[in-house]
């Protein structure tokens, strides 16, 4: 990735101007939900600016759902098969991108009935959660959030990458999950999410996120 300019913004300012490029936002593909990305390791905490973002657009009256894709790991005795610590596996084999197709992208193509599953396995008791489907009205935005996004071909209609620097996501990343920054390394190697996505955050400090606008 080249360079990028960015500014220095503040997490509630920035929540509030995506939320403002978002309220008018449409799909490209004719369906009443757009389909957004929030991208960027867990350090990174994607979900938080989601979760902004939807507070946002709720007062401003356009209804949304945060979903996460630590909901649609792969049972343990899959996404384990090679190991606790695998990285390979980690990167191509722990999210269950079929389950996400057809639970949280199918029901919003156009000619779907809008009704998503916000989440499918509870990756920590190793089992299906039961969560009751949730009815996203027309016009309403979907938010996905979650790790390596930008290489499953999702059909986002925009998408925002939360970049950590290789020291700060080295720094940031609990040591008990050290062993998953080669993936990271891969991801960034085989995909350039800093240049694929529409929207770039760079939050090496916490507290003094920049992005490119």
């Amino acid at each position: 990735m080249g360079p990028v300019r960015l500014e220095a913004i503040t997490w509630e300012r920035l929540g509030d101007l995506l939320a403002d490029r978002l309220l008018d936002l449409k799909s490209a593909d004719g369906s009443p939900w757009p389909r957004i990305a929030f991208d960027g390791a867990p350090a990174a905490r994607p979900g938080d600016l989601a979760q902004r973002v939807s507070d946002v657009l709720g007062i401003r009256g356009r209804p949304s759902l945060v979903v996460g894709t630590e909901g649609f790991l792969r049972p343990a005795s899959v996404r384990l098969e090679h190991g606790h610590q695998d990285p390979d596996s980690y990167y191509d084999g722990w999210l269950d991108t079929g389950a996400v197709w057809r639970e949280v992208f199918g029901p919003l193509e156009p000619g779907g009935d809008g009704r998503v599953l916000p989440d499918l396995w509870d990756p920590v008791a190793d089992r299906a959660t039961r969560s009751p489907y949730v009815p996203l009205p027309p016009g309403g935005l979907m938010l996905l959030h979650g790790p390596l996004l930008l290489r499953h071909w999702f059909p986002f209609d925009l998408s925002v990458h939360v970049l950590l620097s290789p020291g700060a996501l080295r720094r940031r990343t609990p040591e008990p999950e050290q062993w998953t920054l080669p993936a990271f390394e891969r991801y960034e190697a085989e995909t350039d999410p800093g240049a694929a996505a529409d929207v770039l955050i760079r939050a090496d400090d916490p507290r003094h996120p920049a992005w490119n606008g």
